[in-house]
């Protein structure tokens, strides 16, 4: 994207530089800018999808350990 043009763009000096006084809100004036926040769940996972990730890493486990006994044989 090619730099505003300073004579047309308002708030621009020549060269692209910003005056004093039409520099942008700071970061305080943008709290609302986002979407508002309704639903924050105060605890943490759930138990099924922690139970579906364990079953998961024992299964995983128990595949490496079975196939390190084979190779073994």
């Amino acid at each position: 994207m090619p730099d505003p043009d300073p004579g047309t763009t308002a708030g621009l000096e020549r060269g692209g530089s910003v005056p004093p006084g039409e520099t942008p809100p700071s970061e305080s004036s943008t709290s609302g800018a986002g979407p508002e926040e309704t639903h924050n769940p105060e605890r943490g996972w759930a138990a099924a999808p922690l139970a579906v990730i364990g079953v998961m890493v024992v299964l995983v486990a128990a595949f490496f350990f079975a196939y390190a006994v084979v190779i073994a044989l």
